[in-house]
């Protein structure tokens, strides 16, 4: 079998990806009068909003847009939460999210074999710098993009276009690692190569061109990226 070239900087979403929501699901469901099923809804109208900001030339704080979509969800539920209770819940809740078990291990798995690993959220700066103090990361990551510098959410094709230009490499020398289909369809249509972690319940857009790696963990994608030369 060929072996396939190493990337030169590995891009990594955050929410999902690297941070278990398992937390977050507990918060967001007290919230909601109890339905801790209502997070993926909640989520999927988070993403939402943020692309109808960005479509509309607008920037707000993914925080503050998560907080508006728990509002909204809440609404839908005959719940009433204030602007400043939604915020609450979910800057500190996103905030303290522990890593998925196996993360640390690939990371350093992949450090040692000497690739660049940046990360690259819709999170805030300064809620990206909190999430990787919270959980242990940041020693990992040669680089932490916060979109904010792009002005636009991902999955819009100019935000990976400025991630390249910042850590000063061609797009097809990017790969996204990422636990969501959208996210992996914006890089490969940016012409990055992509990673998918198919954690529960996600899937890959069909749609869109195949990920070049589709595995459950982050380790098992790891010990596949380690092989490249």
């Amino acid at each position: 079998m060929e072996t396939k070239q190493k990337p030169k900087v590995l891009f990594f979403d955050v929410n999902e990806t690297l941070l278990d929501l398992t937390k977050m699901k507990r918060l967001v469901g007290d919230a909601l009068g109890g339905n801790q099923d209502l997070l993926p809804l909640w989520f999927t109208t988070m993403l939402q909003y943020s692309l109808v900001v960005s479509a509309s030339g607008q920037y707000k704080p993914f925080g503050h847009i998560g907080a508006a979509a728990l509002q909204m969800v809440a609404a839908n539920h005959d719940i009433k939460i204030s602007e400043d209770e939604a915020r609450k819940v979910i800057i500190s809740g996103l905030r303290n999210l522990p890593a998925h078990p196996e993360v640390k291990d690939a990371l350093l798995a992949l450090k040692q074999a000497g690739y660049t690993l940046v990360a690259l959220t819709n999170s805030s700066e300064e809620g990206l710098a909190k999430q990787f103090e919270s959980a242990g990361l940041t020693s990992y990551f040669d680089a932490q993009l916060s979109i904010e510098g792009a002005g636009k959410f991902k999955p819009f094709t100019d935000t990976y276009t400025w991630a390249a230009n910042e850590l000063n490499v061609k797009p097809e020398a990017c790969m996204l690692i990422a636990a969501h289909g959208w996210d992996v369809a914006g890089a490969l249509w940016a012409g990055w190569r992509a990673a998918f972690v198919s954690r529960p319940g996600q899937q890959t857009f069909p749609l869109a061109p195949k990920s070049e790696i589709e595995l459950p963990d982050l380790k098992q994608v790891a010990d596949i990226l380690v092989t490249y030369k």
